[in-house]
Order: C-alpha cells, then structure tokens, then sequence
C-alpha cells in the first residue's frame, strides 16, 4: 500500500480583485493614449494570459484584433530550460499590425525572449509587451522589454487571474501567494 503525500496550501491574498480591476483600468487608459484609435492586435499567451487580456480587451476604445498563442517550455518542475515549443500558433498573420502580447507573468523571459523573435520575423508594424504581473528580480534575460505593467512582484509563487498551481486557481478573482 502507498502512501500519497497530500499537500494543503493556502493562499494569501496579495493584490485584491478590487486593485487588479483599478490597475488594469490605468494601464489600459495609457495604451489608448498611447495608440490613439490606432488599431491593436492583441496576442494572449495561453493559458494563463486569458483573464487578464479579456479584462483589458474590455476596457480599450480603439479597434482590437485577438489572437491566441500557447508555448511550452521544456524544464524539470518549476525551472524553464529556455527551450521553447510552440503548441498552438497564431490564426492570424502580423504583417503591418501593431502588435501587443499579453502576459499574465513575466519572470526569467527567456519564453518571451525567443517568442518575441518569432513573431519579429512574420513583420508586424510594431510589437508590445504587456503583463499583469512583473518579476524582475528573476529576470534571467534582459532584452525583454515590458511597456505596460499592471504589478511588479516579489519572487513569491502566485495564483489567481488566470495564473495556477496544478491547474488549480486560476479562477481566483484576485491574485494570491501559495503558502505550502
């Protein structure tokens, strides 16, 4: 007979659904200084993108185009190896598009990195970065540049508004610290 380990985290909030609304409502009133009515094609990078592109998606005046795009990036456990696979492409091609990713997190950036430098080649007008949340302290590559940042972070595991542990609390309408 096994044993199974059974794991009880609990999650303490670290920005309320209140504060994550209020900000995204700031960050999307610059963009659309920023862009003017100039058409916007956003790029959610799945799965955890999703909650927080439909939010600002929401919330800005000029034309908006979506497109979605799921990556993968072999490592062991919670360490990204660098080396990126792209699961689901774009449906939509970029050239002459002002181009704005959409990122729950960003952390290492060497995803982005090289997802960036993918999407460079197919010739987009222009190409943006924007996340939710920020974590510059584990930034292992420092040519990812954010425009658009909703929250810089601490080096703390967070879940919620679309981001999971286990696939689990994504749905969180607020953004929490998994305390193990």
């Amino acid at each position: 007979m096994t044993k199974e380990k059974i794991v009880a985290e609990k999650i303490r909030v670290l920005l309320t659904e209140e504060e994550v609304n209020r900000r995204i409502g700031e960050v999307a009133a610059q963009i659309n200084r920023d862009w003017a009515g100039k058409p916007l094609h956003l790029i959610c990078v799945l799965k955890g993108g999703v909650f927080f592109m439909c939010e600002l998606a929401k919330r800005l005046e000029g034309p908006v185009s979506l497109d979605f795009m799921s990556v993968s990036s072999y490592g062991s456990g919670t360490q990204s190896s660098g080396v990126v696979r792209i699961v689901k492409d774009l449906d939509e091609p970029l050239e002459g598009k002002n181009v704005l990713i959409v990122e729950d997190i960003i952390d290492s950036g060497r995803t982005l990195s090289y997802l960036i430098e993918i999407l460079r080649r197919r010739n987009p007008a222009n190409i943006e970065l924007c996340t939710l949340l920020d974590k510059p302290e584990r930034r292992v590559v420092q040519d990812v540049q954010v425009r658009y940042t909703c929250f810089t972070i601490p080096d703390e595991f967070v879940v919620g508004y679309g981001l999971d542990y286990d696939q689990k609390y994504r749905n969180l309408p607020y953004i929490g610290v998994v305390e193990f």
